[in-house]
């Protein structure tokens, strides 16, 4: 049985809300480019994400000219919001459903209306998905209850996600959410670079040193249901026949991707257990592989050799995953 403090998750499956999902990921990507339109740059393009707090997601804080302000998409009160330091507050209501070309012009003339508006490339990024955000009327759907699951879904991982980022004590990035695939990550660097290769200059940014991520999916064609993600790049061989505890190994374009089913965790005994062993077990296989030097980036808050050990045998049993 889970503990009394384990919180009951709730179901997720995307055919049950595939059009506001479809709907939420097109005006994360128009809220994501007023972000990069407001930030300078940094590594890796942590100036992009989006991130998890008590509302749903949010910017945090922007600046245009001498205004500070941050953009939330409130998933409490089902609206997007702008907050300005100086106390102005601009809302408009997402609940009755608001196609993504009326989402975009209204976020704009709340902008305007502030003085703090900004240009951006108003196409889709990175999905299948290519009609222009002002001429998009076909995606208008938001399920409250499935904005208010999906909510509880990101708050729980997100603090999951924090908890296994403490274990580390080498460069990690923030947990925040990539607008662009809609996935909720955390990424660790063994610190070594990686030789430039013929990628987009985006992906170049993204991968310019050794790195292994961890992430959540809510769900797409490819992958089917919501999932739990870790992938290392680059990806060192033999990296698909290194053992499991929970989840499996599974080809993803040229390389391999661990993943382990939203489903699995939320029925698991424990499921904050479930997803930590994952984590660390795709960390232990791609960290060691890779050559990373593993102990010296152990923190003071990571459990022991003998404890993560425990960790994975422990999540094996409850989800009857696989022998080592």
């Amino acid at each position: 049985m889970a503990s009394a403090t384990t919180p009951r998750l709730p179901e997720l499956h995307l055919s049950d809300w595939r059009p506001t999902k479809d709907t939420l990921h097109l005006y994360c990507q128009v809220v994501g480019k007023i972000r990069l339109a407001t930030t300078p740059p940094r590594n890796h393009w942590w100036n992009v994400p989006l991130y998890v707090d008590v509302r749903g997601l949010t910017t945090r804080r922007l600046h245009r000219g001498r205004t500070t302000f941050d953009i939330t998409v409130d998933f409490v009160d089902h609206a997007l919001v702008v907050r300005t330091a100086d106390g102005r507050r601009r809302s408009f209501d997402l609940a009755s459903g608001v196609p993504v070309a009326e989402f975009d012009s209204r976020l704009h003339g709340l902008l305007a209306e502030l003085g703090i508006d900004v240009e951006i490339v108003e196409l889709p990024f990175g999905i299948a998905v290519k009609t222009p955000f002002p001429e998009d009327v076909e995606h208008a759907s938001w399920d409250r209850d499935a904005i208010e699951r999906f909510g509880r879904v990101l708050d729980w991982s997100d603090s999951v996600f924090e908890e296994f980022s403490g274990w580390f004590n080498g460069k990690t990035s923030p947990v925040h959410l990539f607008w662009h695939s809609l996935d909720l990550a955390v990424t660790r660097f063994s610190g070594r670079r990686v030789p430039p290769d013929a990628a987009d200059p985006v992906t170049q940014e993204a991968y310019s040193h050794e790195a292994i991520s961890f992430g959540f999916w809510a769900g797409d064609d490819t992958i089917g249901d919501a999932a739990y993600y870790s992938y290392t790049a680059p990806e060192p061989e033999g990296l698909r026949d290194q053992p499991l505890p929970v989840g499996e190994w599974l080809e993803w374009g040229s390389g391999s991707l661990a993943v382990l089913r939203y489903d699995e965790v939320r029925r698991a005994p424990d499921p904050r257990r479930a997803l930590l062993a994952f984590c660390e077990a795709a960390y232990e296989a791609g960290a060691g592989l890779a050559g990373w030097d593993t102990g010296e980036f152990g923190s003071s808050w990571c459990p022991t050799p003998a404890q993560l050990q425990q960790l994975q045998r422990d999540a094996r049993a409850d989800l009857g995953g696989n022998d080592p």
